[in-house]
């Protein structure tokens, strides 16, 4: 007689990825390849007599960001998790050797980039991704300070304090707005006390209106972004251009490769204004399908976060709610500012301008991303490296929503898409106002 079958076996996690991120990002990619061609044409010839230099470089920063991003992918998230303080100090010696003369390259009166020959590293992109890494560490480590007390929200700001002095003195006011922005939404959704919160962005928002008014050059992009018509043909050349190409592109666009702003009436147009020929070569249809695109993408990714709090793991939960709001962020400012609603901030639309900096940054991003879903999985499908682990309160103190920083998800074997809960964000909003409950 045989023995009977054992009944071990280990439950078998889904080791995909999330498909709707994935497939988004390549619409997004083979997009910014296509516009980074038609937009570059004219620019290609005039600089080095070929119109598609632009396109193979950026092709050649697409394969190199897919590697970076794959590797950023292998490593285990409690790696990047215990690395936050070494890259903190990463993000400090990028921004100070690009400032020395000799080392830094200055372009266009900004010393932002490192020159490793074929292509410029700016110093800011991997900075901040590193700035960010850090503080969802801290947000983990230190949580019940930062939700107690106002020095606990005020330590991370000396750092970021310094960095952000650094990349002002670069000068780089965008790279700076995106980096506040998205930290002080990272503390908001660590437990930060709205009260405390306020003042602090009191103080910032007046640091930078200051910083606005005292700087001639600051003053005369925000004068020139209320009126740029007043002074077409000089300061407001570049906006009024932008606009042109934004009207021209009307309801449906004039066509691929029909463009007229890109025959070198439009300064930057494969850069940092290539959103304003994608409106002028696909219309308000295209702008529209570029929008929801990007929608998917910061969507998926506090859904992966979401999920990622439901199963205890705050780290890669704040992660995700970070570089999602970075990615939405910088690329509502960059289309708000191609179409005049924004003073000029020299930012990227990530996935579609060229430049290797970014394109890289974004892989890098968008690798660490699928690493927590990928571990979402493992965990959900209770694998043995991967340990479902619901955490309590901080340090005794009662979360404000039931999984930690004011979402609500359940993960499951057969979905890891965690639903973003908008009535916990409400009642976390509720328990920030002093007050009796009815």
């Amino acid at each position: 007689m045989s023995a009977p079958a054992a009944n071990f076996q280990f439950p078998r996690a889904r080791y995909g990825l999330d498909t709707a991120l994935c497939l988004t990002v390549a619409i997004l990619l083979a997009w910014g390849l296509v516009m980074v061609a038609s937009a570059s044409v004219a620019i290609g010839e005039k600089m080095v007599g070929t119109t598609m230099y632009f396109f193979v470089r950026q092709l050649v920063f697409v394969g190199i960001g897919a590697t970076f991003g794959a590797i950023a992918f292998a490593v285990p998230m409690k790696s990047w998790e215990a690395s936050g303080p070494l890259l903190l100090v990463f993000a400090f010696f990028l921004l100070v050797i690009v400032l020395i003369p000799g080392l830094g390259v200055k372009v266009n009166h900004a010393r932002r980039w490192l020159d490793f020959g074929l292509f410029r590293l700016q110093a800011s992109e991997p900075a901040r991704l590193a700035v960010i890494l850090y503080l969802a560490g801290y947000i983990v480590r230190r949580q019940q300070r930062l939700q107690t007390s106002l020095a606990g929200l005020a330590v991370p700001f000396i750092p970021l304090g310094v960095i952000s002095l650094l990349l002002l003195v670069e000068p780089d006011f965008g790279a700076t707005a995106i980096l506040i922005g998205v930290s002080m939404l990272m503390l908001f959704l660590g437990g930060a006390r709205l009260m405390y919160l306020g003042g602090l962005f009191a103080v910032v928002g007046t640091g930078m209106t200051l910083l606005i008014i005292t700087a001639a050059y600051r003053m005369r992009r925000l004068l020139t972004f209320t009126d740029p018509w007043a002074d077409a043909d000089n300061s407001g050349w570049q906006l009024t251009q932008s606009l042109i190409a934004v009207g021209r592109g009307e309801w449906w666009g004039v066509g691929l490769g029909n463009s007229v702003q890109k025959l070198l009436y439009l300064p930057e147009m494969h850069t940092d204004f290539i959103f304003a020929i994608l409106a002028e070569e696909f219309g308000l249809f295209g702008v529209v399908v570029l929008l929801a695109l990007f929608g998917i993408v910061v969507w998926r990714g506090f859904v992966i976060g979401a999920a990622a709090d439901a199963l205890g793991a705050r780290f890669k939960a704040y992660l995700c709610y970070g570089l999602s709001s970075w990615l939405g962020l910088q690329a509502l400012i960059n289309m708000a500012v191609n179409m005049g609603a924004l003073p000029t901030k020299g930012l990227t639309l990530p996935f579609i301008s060229y430049g290797g900096s970014s394109l890289i940054t974004v892989c890098v991003m968008l690798g660490l991303l699928l690493r927590v879903d990928h571990e979402n999985r493992m965990a959900t499908a209770g694998h043995p490296g991967q340990r479902n682990i619901q955490r309590g309160p901080v340090g005794g103190i009662p979360s404000r929503a039931p999984s930690g920083p004011g979402w609500s998800g359940r993960a499951s074997a057969q979905s890891q898409g965690s639903a973003f809960d908008p009535r916990a964000l409400i009642e976390r909003l509720r328990n920030l106002i002093p007050g009796p409950r009815s």
